[in-house]
């Protein structure tokens, strides 16, 4: 259900904009994105966990403030995360 350090120092890796960006507003998004994927996947078998779901609903809610920070200050920068993560908006 979360994600593992490997996986998150990869996602890291491929979103840092300069060596130990760990907090820039793209990383967070794919974090968040891997997070979100994850907990997607575990409510196919996992219908009626509700607890889950509300975390999943947070999470949901705090990727689309970052985004929208994001989209404020750099449209390009938006553009091509939503593209390289697969997001629709």
């Amino acid at each position: 259900m979360s994600v593992t350090a490997s996986r998150k120092a990869e996602v890291i890796k491929s979103f840092a904009k300069k060596a130990g960006d760990t907090g820039s507003p793209e990383v967070q998004v794919a974090i968040l994105s891997e997070r979100i994927n994850n907990l997607t996947e575990h409510f196919k078998s996992h219908s009626k966990d509700n607890h889950s779901r509300r975390g999943l609903l947070k999470m949901v809610s705090q990727r689309r403030t970052l985004l929208d920070y994001l989209r404020r200050t750099n449209e390009a920068s938006y553009k091509s995360l939503i593209e390289k993560l697969g997001i629709r908006r």
